[in-house]
């Protein structure tokens, strides 16, 4: 069993430490707030990669967020040695890697706070032994994102459970006027990538659901990410729907946060956009059906949040791949209708 947590020193300077996927930031919010109830005199930082800054920089409770200079996912040694003697200086108390990666494990021992904690996939390497004082493997929490890390602190840290946040992102007001404009009055944003193609909705549902939700009179705006593989989703949606709204590609990330914050309601599968607007506190739909979808992020949302699919059919070595190996696709048992109906459950036009 784990000893409770007793530091030396009152904490006065935490610095939260995640390199992850660019969806996944979200997911330490509610633990990052956990850690302001428990310690509410003390600063907390945040250290994350450049394009994930912008969904901590407007909150509250964050003293400083550090935006680690990287270009396609490599380091950029020429500007990374005085960005970690500039966070050298800062000394510390305590420092909390929630994913305990190679990239966490180095920054950690770097940084060199006081106590210095993370969840642990696998056996203890070297290099984790070095940069961390105290661990916790991950088989002991839940696996639910938001679960894990809030368990992860009560087990490491001794926060409170009987605070129960929510994911939050704040928007810069100041971009609003203009992701307004992008906008252009059109209440339903649907995104249609993700980071894995299975977990994708067909576009030949995209297209029914548009179809009963125009002739309801709903606004519909099509969203896609940069890379070639959403772009072609949002063309094939247009050969389909020529009329149909598409945002225009937004490739900064505070500004497409502020698009989503003028949005009534967004519809996603498992993705950035989706959990992101959840954390706005913009009304959301997500479209959940393989296995490790619903495993990790699900549980975060409410049943009238969710429209889900038939139980997922790739399992073990087949959940491995970004396709669906099955020749019935979860995400093709989602219904048009399904999502339709869910959307007047949630926002019914007769209240708008």
């Amino acid at each position: 069993m784990l000893k409770s947590f007793k530091p030396s020193r009152k904490i006065q300077k935490i610095l939260v430490i995640q390199f992850k996927y660019l969806g996944d930031a979200v997911f330490i919010t509610p633990a990052l707030q956990a850690l302001h109830y428990q310690h509410p005199e003390a600063e907390i930082h945040v250290l994350v990669a450049k394009e994930v800054a912008p969904i901590f920089e407007h909150l509250p409770f964050i003293t400083k967020t550090w935006a680690f200079p990287r270009k396609r996912g490599k380091a950029k040694l020429s500007e990374s040695l005085p960005f970690v003697q500039a966070l050298r200086k800062e000394k510390f108390d305590l420092s909390v890697d929630f994913v305990g990666n190679d990239r966490g494990s180095i920054l950690s021992l770097l940084v060199g706070a006081k106590s210095r904690v993370s969840a642990i996939e696998h056996q203890l390497t070297l290099l984790q032994k070095l940069a961390y004082t105290r661990t916790i493997q991950t088989s002991l929490l839940p696996t639910s994102w938001v679960k894990r890390h809030l368990k992860m602190l009560r087990l490491l840290m001794g926060t409170s459970e009987t605070t129960a946040p929510q994911m939050l992102i704040v928007a810069n007001p100041l971009l609003a006027s203009q992701a307004k404009q992008l906008l252009q009055d059109h209440q339903i944003i649907c995104h249609l990538g993700t980071s894995q193609e299975k977990k994708e909705w067909p576009i030949a549902r995209w297209v029914e659901f548009y179809q009963l939700a125009t002739k309801a009179g709903y606004k519909i705006a099509f969203s896609a990410g940069p890379n070639e593989r959403e772009r072609n989703l949002i063309a094939e949606l247009k050969k389909a729907l020529p009329d149909a709204f598409e945002l225009p590609p937004v490739n900064d990330l505070a500004m497409y946060l502020s698009v989503l914050d003028q949005a009534k309601l967004v519809i996603s599968g498992d993705t950035g956009p989706l959990h992101f607007a959840a954390g706005l506190g913009v009304k959301v739909i997500g479209l959940f059906g393989t296995a490790d979808s619903v495993r990790h992020a699900a549980p975060i949302y409410k049943d009238h949040e969710l429209a889900m699919s038939s139980p997922c059919t790739c399992l073990a070595e087949s959940s491995q791949f970004v396709t669906c190996q099955s020749a019935s696709p979860c995400m093709n048992s989602i219904s048009a209708q399904q999502v339709f109906e869910r959307l007047k459950e949630r926002y019914p036009l007769k209240a708008s």
